[in-house]
């Protein structure tokens, strides 16, 4: 039965998903990667699609923004719908010298801001973690491309009022940006005994004078983060 959140039926989502922020953006997602794509859940405007890409299934669901909304999807997908792997394909803030305008970063890692963690070990720093072997399909996929980093970000759960000496000393102990839901992807993928990555387009640098993305630009990279992000849903 659909649940509270998703419409869809058991069976209706493939093994792996993508998963965007942006509704819009999972739908030409599924248009661009399966001409089979059909629509499986509208829930509240969040879509999810499913098809195949060279023969194998794949479902594409928006998360909405934030790690209380990613939540909300990743743990009905995980417990209900035999979801086995999620990828989030989306953007960051640059905050570190080693990534520019326009690189991608596969995210190792989430340092992370919030609370849905500390539930998971009571009196433990939880380390929210990528998936090792959907991390190295993608870092494999990248092939050496220098505009492709693998690094821990920084999961906020504000996007406003934040001090900018934070974000630098975080950027000066290896964080490569700042984003809103891996922590929660992360640490949601351990309960649950599940895969999960998280691959971002750097949209903007927060201490660098490099413009930011022209929508062109934008949708070229967000094409190579993209890929990597497909290439670690079907790895085996």
């Amino acid at each position: 039965m659909p649940t509270p959140h998703i419409g869809a039926m058991p069976g209706d989502f493939a093994p792996a998903v993508l998963m965007p922020g942006d509704p819009k953006r999972a739908q030409r997602m599924a248009r661009q990667l399966m001409p089979d794509a059909k629509t499986v859940t509208d829930v509240r405007g969040i879509l999810g699609f499913t098809g195949t890409v060279n023969g194998k299934p794949l479902s594409v669901m928006a998360s909405g923004m934030g790690q209380p909304s990613l939540s909300i999807y990743v743990n009905e997908l995980f417990s209900q719908y035999g979801v086995e792997r999620i990828i989030r394909v989306g953007t960051c803030g640059g905050i570190s010298p080693k990534v520019k305008v326009g690189d991608v970063v596969i995210a190792s890692g989430a340092h992370y801001e919030g609370v849905l963690n500390t539930y998971m070990a009571p009196n433990v720093h939880f380390s929210a973690i990528a998936d090792f072997s959907l991390m190295r399909a993608a870092a494999e996929a990248a092939a050496g491309d220098p505009r492709v980093t693998v690094g821990p970000v920084v999961s906020r759960d504000r996007f406003y009022g934040v001090d900018p000496q934070e974000n630098k000393a975080l950027g000066e102990i290896g964080a490569l940006g700042i984003e809103m839901e891996a922590g929660a992807l992360y640490g949601l993928a351990a309960k649950y005994g599940k895969q999960a990555l998280t691959v971002l387009t750097v949209s903007d640098h927060l201490f660098d004078s490099a413009s930011d993305m022209t929508a062109e630009e934008r949708e070229s990279n967000f094409r190579r983060a993209l890929q990597l992000a497909l290439a670690a849903a079907h790895c085996e």
